[in-house]
């Protein structure tokens, strides 16, 4: 099968995004020039896709407390912990280990006693961070509120005593909701409902029992008696992402982009039918096709390509060399070139 990569792309090509507001840990911005479906991808990418730490096994050794071990289990798998340059890190079915180990996971103890006479409440800044781990960031609890104390883990009496260790892993919400970067994705495309793809109930009035959204202002209003156009298709999507702070905003979509490059490569890997130069199916690694960026070879030549980031280093979709291969100096993002052109990847190492 041939694909031409730029087939039904005229005029204004390639995606365009227009930020409207940006925080710490908020964004809201505009994506056009792309299709429902790319846009929907995206959204559900970001919100069950995007890889960041979480606590996934508690050792306990010490629990007089009122609350049960697997209850303290969960609020400790639930606490945010830092993300950042999370592909340092390796998932636990790619490490040759055979539990955990600095490679695939971060240590984290707990060791609280109370001996006042009032109760005391257990934070997760008293989370100590073991060594080694992969980088300096990843695995510290994210601390937000004014007072640097983190979520509460529990409360504690006059002798009563936690003391735990937690093992923080590398996973996606998809498996597990406490692997989530964002609390809400925001998403609306055709605020003035011009292409009737939602059908308003309403008793009297529809326009004042379904108010407009902000970004109804963003787009011109349909006009009295204006003639519907069965072949309209919505061009401008309203995105609204939230982290819980394990990311930020700007890291948690160039996640979910990456997230969506690989899938599409093993799509198209697939319907090619190319089973790669190295003689082994996928030539040590899930590659897209050959020829996406005009090189020389075969019906499509071959191109800087993608080795999946899982196997043990080496190259990934986009060009440089994988933080897998432990060597640290480079993530994923090495740059490279696309159908659309090159991408904004090409730094090493998160934006700071």
């Amino acid at each position: 099968m041939d694909y031409d990569p730029m087939d039904g792309l005229e005029g204004d090509v390639g995606p365009r995004v227009t930020v409207r507001d940006a925080a710490l840990n908020h964004v809201d911005f505009t994506l056009s020039n792309v299709d429902l479906a790319f846009a929907n991808s995206l959204r559900r990418v970001i919100l069950a896709e995007v890889p960041t730490m979480a606590i996934d096994l508690v050792e306990v050794e010490a629990n007089t407390s009122v609350l049960a071990d697997e209850f303290i289990a969960h609020r400790l798998g639930l606490i945010p912990l830092n993300s950042k340059q999370v592909d340092d890190v390796l998932y636990t079915r790619d490490c040759d280990c055979e539990q955990y180990c600095e490679h695939c996971s971060v240590i984290l103890t707990l060791h609280a006693r109370c001996t006042g006479n009032e109760n005391m409440k257990v934070y997760a800044r008293d989370l100590v961070v073991g060594e080694p781990r992969p980088n300096e960031w990843v695995g510290n609890p994210v601390i937000s509120d004014p007072d640097g104390l983190g979520s509460v883990i529990c409360k504690l009496r006059q002798g009563q005593e936690l003391r735990m260790k937690c093992i923080a892993k590398k996973g996606i919400a998809k498996e597990h909701a406490k692997w989530a970067p964002t609390s809400a994705v925001g998403f609306e495309y055709d605020p003035h409902n011009k292409l009737r793809h939602v059908d308003y109930w309403y008793e009297e009035d529809p326009i004042k029992e379904w108010p407009k959204s902000k970004n109804a202002t963003w787009e011109e209003p349909p006009q009295e008696g204006e003639v519907f156009n069965y072949d309209a298709q919505p061009d401008k999507y309203y995105f609204e992402v939230e982290s819980i702070g394990n990311l930020e905003p700007d890291a948690v979509i160039q996640q979910g982009i990456k997230v969506m490059q690989q899938k599409l490569a093993a799509v198209i890997q697939e319907l090619t039918g190319d089973e790669g130069r190295n003689g082994d199916g996928y030539g040590g690694g899930l590659r897209s096709p050959d020829g996406m960026n005009g090189g020389g070879g075969g019906d499509y030549g071959m191109d800087p390509g993608t080795v999946n980031p899982y196997a043990n280093g080496g190259n990934t979709a986009w060009g440089g060399a994988s933080a897998y291969d432990r060597g640290g100096e480079r993530t994923p993002y090495g740059g490279g070139a696309t159908p659309f052109g090159a991408t904004p990847y090409g730094q090493s190492g998160w934006a700071v």
